[in-house]
């Protein structure tokens, strides 16, 4: 065989599954990153459904709410100002993803997300003391720059540090801090509208501050990953920190894959161009479709304009901002759940189950605005009939919780090989955002031209993503992270892009042999 490599085509060996408390705080501290996330999502749709904030930053669409009351409902906030405010930072986050993956692979997962926390901080203070739509904009670029580092390396550094078995529940604690983040800027949005004066907005945007402080400081007591220590050449390092997080010495096999995976990621000076090649198609193909689909569930649809839709199908200011509050619990509970059950259960079956859940919800929601509202916009509904609307989002919003929201981010981290990782997390962010970017910015124009038929649009996609993810996606549950390779093989369809002799599995064995002597004195 080539280069005296092992080829294993078999199934993936069973790693030590101890979570030590070591590896559960350095992963609790690394989820925090979503908070920043979480946060900003949050915290966008509140402050533009606030008053005192379009009436200083965006008073054309704040004149066209006040002055003409029975204006369409479904184009009363079509602005592409105001739309740029919220999406500019997914076009910055989308460019700084890119950089990101340098510094991950050179410098470690740690001080990109230091690098993230401290930019997403001076976007806050921006936006905090913000004076005109220019420094807004500028500080919202900031906060996307944080959100691309943060994006890049949490997940990447949660998948290296868990023991195969339970990486999706540690993994989907970035998710879960994300619906964390949200929840707070909906409570806080909720409290800030009441103040009076006008001045509400500038606490919910200069809050921000708070998550960046903890994701900051927090990124400063964090260990390397062994994978990020072996890629830079700390093999030594690497087999101690190795033994630290998963509670014993019995870390042999582990430590050669790394090792292996380490050696050929030095072989690689290009990972840009080395990704393109046929042997990683499938993992390339999956972080393009799996954050391009995600987006195209509709989900940024509610989180990002929550407060603006139910302000839209009846409910006055606070009630909407309400509303998105229920929103935010009922996203915080469901992602509970896929932290439980997505080690169990599996990746394919909670992407199926949530899929055909948000599908039916898509075709409801729709069905329910078109009745009311037709297609001339014109509608009072009653109280009642809104909270049947608010239901079905509510029991949409679970669906993706515990499906397409936590795995979108864990899937793209864990199929990579070490050589070409982060690189490849950086595509699955930016593809991420590039797609936020577009749904964020022509929202309110497609709900203004394609009204109750939006939600038939995503409901669409929702059936075709559902259906490649049945045909396409392999089980990768309970799989060692540099063994994945092993589920592509396997798969009918992907195993023709790997040849046998690309598999590497066990390394080579005179360095096998080598690390065995060593451990042995």
């Amino acid at each position: 065989m080539a280069g005296g490599a092992i080829v294993s085509t078999g199934a993936p060996k069973d790693y030590p599954a101890k979570l030590t408390s070591f590896v559960l705080f350095a992963s609790v501290v690394a989820a925090t990153g979503g908070l920043i996330v979480g946060y900003d999502i949050g915290i966008s749709g509140g402050v533009t459904s606030m008053d005192s904030f379009l009436s200083k930053f965006f008073p054309s669409v704040y004149r066209k709410e006040k002055e003409n009351q029975s204006t369409n409902q479904y184009c009363k906030f079509d602005s592409q100002v105001l739309q740029m405010f919220t999406s500019s930072l997914y076009l910055a986050a989308l460019i700084a993803s890119f950089f990101a993956s340098s510094v991950t692979r050179m410098f470690g997962r740690k001080w990109s997300m230091f690098g993230g926390g401290i930019t997403f901080l001076v976007g806050a203070a921006l936006n905090g003391f913000a004076q005109d739509v220019l420094m807004l904009i500028l500080g919202r670029i900031l906060l996307g720059i944080g959100v691309g580092f943060a994006g890049q390396s949490i997940p990447i550094y949660l998948s290296e540090m868990a023991p195969a078995r339970m990486r999706g529940m540690l993994n989907i604690g970035f998710q879960f801090m994300i619906t964390i983040g949200i929840l707070a800027a909906n409570l806080i949005n909720y409290g800030t509208s009441k103040i009076n004066g006008g001045w509400g907005w500038r606490i919910s945007l200069g809050l921000a501050a708070v998550p960046a402080s903890i994701i900051t400081l927090g990124s400063l007591f964090l260990p390397d990953t062994p994978n990020s220590l072996i890629e830079r050449g700390h093999g030594d390092e690497a087999m101690c920190m190795l033994c630290r997080i998963r509670g014993t010495n019995d870390i042999h096999e582990e430590y050669i894959d790394l090792v292996v995976a380490g050696e050929v990621a030095k072989l690689v000076k290009h990972p840009w161009r080395n990704i393109l090649k046929r042997k990683y198609r499938p993992q390339l193909i999956m972080t393009i479709f799996v954050p391009f689909f995600q987006q195209l569930t509709g989900i940024n649809v509610i989180m990002f304009y929550a407060p603006v839709l139910f302000k839209t199908i009846g409910f006055g200011g606070n009630a909407s901002l309400m509303s998105a509050v229920i929103i935010g619990l009922v996203n915080v509970f469901a992602t509970i759940v896929s932290i439980f059950t997505v080690d169990k259960l599996g990746r394919q079956k909670l992407f199926l189950q949530g899929g055909s859940q948000m599908l039916a919800c898509q075709i409801i929601v729709g069905t329910l605005i078109a009745i009311k509202f037709g297609t001339s916009g014109e509608a009072n509904p009653s109280r009642t009939y809104a909270a049947f609307v608010v239901f079905f989002i509510c029991v949409y919003v679970a669906g993706f919780a515990w499906s397409w929201g936590p795995l979108a981010s864990l899937v793209p981290s864990e199929i990579f090989p070490l050589e070409i990782r982060s690189a490849g997390q950086s595509i699955n962010v930016s593809v991420n955002m590039f797609f936020t970017f577009i749904i964020a910015q022509a929202f309110l124009t497609m709900l203004c031209h394609m009204k109750f038929g939006l939600f038939y649009f995503f409901g669409a996609w929702v059936l075709i993503m559902t259906t490649f993810v049945a045909v396409f996606f392999p089980e990768t549950k309970n799989v060692p992270i540099e063994e994945m390779i092993l589920v592509w093989k396997a798969h009918w369809f992907w195993g023709r892009f790997i040849a046998d002799e690309e598999i590497h599995i066990g390394g080579r064995v005179e360095m096998a042999n080598g690390i065995s002597k060593a451990g042995s004195k």
